[in-house]
């Protein structure tokens, strides 16, 4: 209680991450609006609140005048809750009147009855059961038998000053099927919850929360991802870097391939972040999955989200390149995920992601790649301040991040998908050049903002060992350009006996 004797403490809404973005739950003692069109989860998030107060041992009221008794308890069936006796179901029925079609037409507005009994009813459901917690669904019904938008304010006023004399805790439901602009309740509701449905072009539908108003709370603002699955509703909290600051002590991470190593200038920090960037089939996912191996050899554990090849296909590919990424998740040193863009929303992939690294303490963390992401995200400014978001939390909890952009085209000017290059700490380019008469790759860091690194361009080449890094391609011009001048002496590129020879078990 404070100085006036009114409650300090919220009662918890029961939904995962909501309560977060409330700042700990609903005011004791107010009338909240959870307003969103039909299929939002209004319903399932008020059988959730009113199952969270009969745990704490509260009485708690479901007042219904749109859905009936037993399509609520089939309802909560579906999700696996079986509503216990403190829940009372109070199920409004039309009057008799309407359902009579020769008492339908009358000289007296029936409206004005069917109010006056309507809320006689609700208070005495509330006097009957004195409960803490009251979901009144919806109050479409109750706007329409108001008429006027007048009638519908008192009536909404009378509602919040009768629950404010028992301390009650009220969620009014709106599905906004009616006059969707009035904000009546807006005003008189001491927050606000919307919720929104989105159906995307192709892919599972999308749902969303924002909080548009809480009254002496300092809540989360902007959208917040949400999911219905079986069990309930899923809220996914913004992620905001900022608030999660503290001292990390970093350390040089090598690669376990000394010619990386040099032109990384040692190898890279943790607590900073890695962009792998290059056209289709240079290796980007091995060189990013070649500090996996490095981290898992030093006994650390590593996460690998893939968003665009089959677990199944990854683990093929990478044994014949002398790497069991299947034998290292057996052992619990690497998660794998497979990630569906089509499925997962941005806010839900942040999400576990920040479990892998708070849970497991996993510090090396591989995301190929952002072109998937971006499926996931189509608004490019919306994807980059994702993204920028995750990795600055990734960076302050000390993880290594590596993430891999596909560039469109094979040789010759490039450009990705979405530039995100400003905000990776060390930027690793994979390019295609012709050397006499062959096809060769070749490697070079263009960015590195916790160190010096080698500024030169060296050739690399995929093996049955995975990665061999040669020297320095200092005798060419127009390497990154995809066809270089040669202007030096000797044999500068890697040949193709003794690459064989080194690579033989």
């Amino acid at each position: 209680m404070n100085a006036v004797g009114i409650p300090t403490d919220k009662a918890k809404s029961g939904v995962w991450g909501l309560d977060d973005i409330l700042s700990g739950g609903f005011t004791r003692g107010h009338l909240f609006l959870l307003e969103g069109e039909p299929g939002t989860g209004k319903t399932t998030i008020a059988l959730q609140f009113l199952m969270e107060g009969a745990r704490a041992g509260e009485k708690c009221l479901y007042v219904t005048l749109s859905e009936t008794e037993r399509e609520l308890r089939e309802g909560a069936a579906s999700h696996g809750w079986a509503l216990d006796e403190r829940i009372d179901i109070f199920e409004l029925l039309p009057p008799e009147s309407l359902l009579d079609s020769e008492q339908q037409q009358s000289l007296l507005y029936s409206s004005d009855l069917e109010l006056g009994e309507t809320t006689k009813q609700i208070f005495e459901a509330v006097e009957r059961t004195r409960p803490a917690r009251v979901v009144l669904d919806s109050l479409s019904e109750i706007r329409l038998l108001a008429q006027s938008s007048l009638r519908y304010r008192r009536q909404i006023l009378a509602l919040k000053h009768y629950f404010a004399k028992f301390n009650t805790t009220v969620v009014l439901l709106d599905d906004l099927t009616a006059e969707a602009a009035d904000k009546t309740v807006h005003s008189v509701a001491h927050g606000v919850v919307r919720l929104e449905e989105l159906a995307p072009a192709y892919g599972a539908e999308r749902r969303r929360a924002r909080v548009v108003k809480y009254r002496g709370v300092k809540f989360r603002g902007g959208y917040h991802d949400a999911t219905i699955t079986t069990g309930g509703m899923n809220i996914f909290p913004r992620l905001v870097a900022s608030e999660f600051r503290r001292a990390v002590e970093r350390t040089t991470m090598s690669s376990g391939i000394a010619e990386l190593d040099r032109l990384l200038g040692g190898g890279v920090e943790s607590g900073s972040s890695t962009l792998i960037l290059g056209p289709a089939g240079t290796g980007k996912s091995l060189a990013a999955i070649t500090f996996i191996v490095a981290a898992v050899a030093r006994g650390e554990r590593a996460a690998l989200f893939v968003f665009d090849e089959e677990l199944g296909l990854l683990f093929s590919r990478m044994i014949g390149l002398g790497i069991n990424l299947e034998e290292m998740q057996r052992s619990g040193s690497l998660f794998i995920e497979q990630v569906d863009a089509a499925e997962l929303s941005p806010g839900e992939f942040a999400h576990r992601v920040r479990k892998r690294v708070d849970d497991d303490r996993i510090k090396t963390v591989v995301i190929d790649s952002l072109n998937g992401y971006q499926a996931a995200m189509p608004e490019e400014n919306s994807l980059i301040l994702h993204v920028h978001e995750l990795l600055q939390y990734l960076n302050r909890q000390g993880a290594a991040t590596f993430m891999t952009v596909a560039q469109h085209g094979l040789i010759g000017d490039m450009k990705a998908p979405v530039d995100v290059t400003y905000l990776a700490d060390t930027v690793v380019l994979l390019r295609y050049f012709e050397a006499l008469g062959s096809v060769r790759r070749a490697m070079s860091v263009i960015k590195k903002r916790t160190g010096m690194h080698e500024s030169t361009i060296r050739e690399y080449r995929i093996g049955n060992r995975g990665l061999t890094i040669g020297e320095p391609l200092d005798g060419f011009h127009g390497v990154l350009r995809g066809v270089p001048v040669y202007v030096g002496e000797g044999q500068p590129l890697l040949q193709e006996r003794r690459l064989f020879e080194e690579q033989q078990p």
